[in-house]
């Protein structure tokens, strides 16, 4: 068997998403899946990926990703990684599909039959747009047009009792709520002020008096603070009881990072901003983080995701992986997540889920009480709707064997 063609899907109702596809002259196609920069990983693939796979064998999964290393990037989330992480999740995809059965089986099986859950507190439309740069509108952020139940974003900021409430009556172990965002944005995150810092508790407030600790509280620090800052904000959110402070400063100093680790009895979360073993390794060589999170996706796909897993649990540590991006990746976290003896919780995001993810895929994992089970189809389990390829806002490149 060997690769044929390789094909790029992007929508442009959903512009920071890339598909590739890979085909084979058996017929059998490997789907995969990035976030971010979707135009720039689309002409990475067809640039230098195409070049390395056109023509060989999909089966040969750990040769290839060493040569889609590149000479740059190989320890960054950039668009070299998110582009590799696609095509090797792809060509996971077609070996699950060769031997008909589904990743995590091919990882080694089941650790689990399902793995418990946290909803991440995004609305609908909370990555459908490219990002923004800017200030953020501190008054009326999270305001806008409701498009159904799960407006989660909007519900943290104004209305966090309910929300909780509603999560718990899922079965939701815990949310992941982020409303110093805004405040970081006003000051490039160097300074929050008292009263601000009062508004920004307002929602753990109103979540611990509702429905007290039947929920734990993620806090999402988006790599906005310097070290001084997140430590403040850290120190005023303890009595809440926070489950764990997530990329509370940019990664590109672990030494702070440890710092700050230090610094709270509440674990530190790092980072789906790092990419490949090499930047995890020197987090856990540092203790500089008590949980490790990582996007699949970005940081060059199940080969070396499973890699991070394995390492993670030579130093005790629980693994996390991201999910607030598609629907492909959402598919793999969990595949990863049910053969991993060390994850902790996985991330989902009830919006998404229960919306357009669906309008993309064929299958979405099945959350249920607060817990998310696997796909049990060969590979992912999934492929796109045969919908997505008539769509007008459909745009496609393809490279090929001559």
């Amino acid at each position: 068997m060997k690769i044929t063609k390789i094909e790029t899907i992007r929508i442009e109702e959903f512009p920071n998403l890339c598909y590739v596809r890979l085909h084979t002259d058996e017929g059998i196609i490997g789907l995969g899946e990035t976030y971010f920069a979707a135009e720039a990983v689309e002409a990475w693939i067809h640039e230098m990926g195409a070049a390395v796979l056109l023509g060989k064998d999909p089966l040969t999964i750990e040769r290839h990703w060493g040569n889609l290393v590149g000479f740059v990037g190989a320890r960054s989330t950039g668009i070299e990684n998110r582009g590799r992480s696609a095509l090797d999740i792809a060509l996971w995809d077609i070996f699950g599909q060769v031997t008909n059965q589904p990743i995590y089986q091919l990882l080694g099986g089941a650790s689990r039959g399902c793995i418990r859950a946290y909803n991440t507190c995004a609305g609908y439309q909370y990555t459908q747009k490219r990002p923004r740069h800017g200030n953020l509108p501190v008054d009326n952020w999270g305001k806008g047009e409701l498009k159904g139940p799960y407006e989660d974003l909007e519900a943290f900021l104004y209305r966090a009792d309910e929300l909780a409430e509603s999560l718990v009556s899922e079965g939701f172990m815990g949310m992941k709520i982020w409303p110093f965002d805004p405040f970081a944005e006003a000051s490039n995150g160097r300074y929050i002020s008292n009263e601000d810092l009062k508004k920004a508790l307002i929602p753990f407030e109103k979540i611990r008096k509702q429905v007290g600790n039947k929920i734990e509280i993620m806090v999402e620090l988006h790599s906005l603070w310097d070290l001084r800052t997140a430590k403040q904000i850290a120190h005023a959110l303890e009595d809440f009881q926070p489950f764990w402070y997530e990329d509370p400063i940019k990664m590109d100093n672990l030494d702070a990072l440890k710092e700050f680790a230090r610094s709270t009895r509440i674990p530190t979360a790092a980072s789906e901003t790092l990419g490949t073993r090499w930047a995890f390794r020197e987090v856990m060589e540092k203790q500089a983080a008590g949980v490790i999170i990582f996007d699949p996706t970005w940081t060059g796909g199940i080969s070396e995701s499973k890699k991070i897993i394995s390492m993670a649990e030579a130093y005790q540590l629980p693994i996390a992986t991201h999910d607030c991006v598609g629907p492909v990746s959402f598919a793999v976290d969990v595949h990863l997540s049910i053969n991993a003896p060390n994850v902790l919780v996985q991330e989902v995001v009830r919006a998404f889920y229960t919306d357009w993810y669906r309008e993309l895929v064929t299958e979405v994992p099945l959350v249920k009480d607060g817990y998310v089970y696997p796909l049990n189809g060969p590979g992912l389990g999934t492929m796109l709707r045969p919908e997505v390829f008539k769509r007008s806002d459909l745009q496609r490149r393809e490279s090929q064997l001559d």
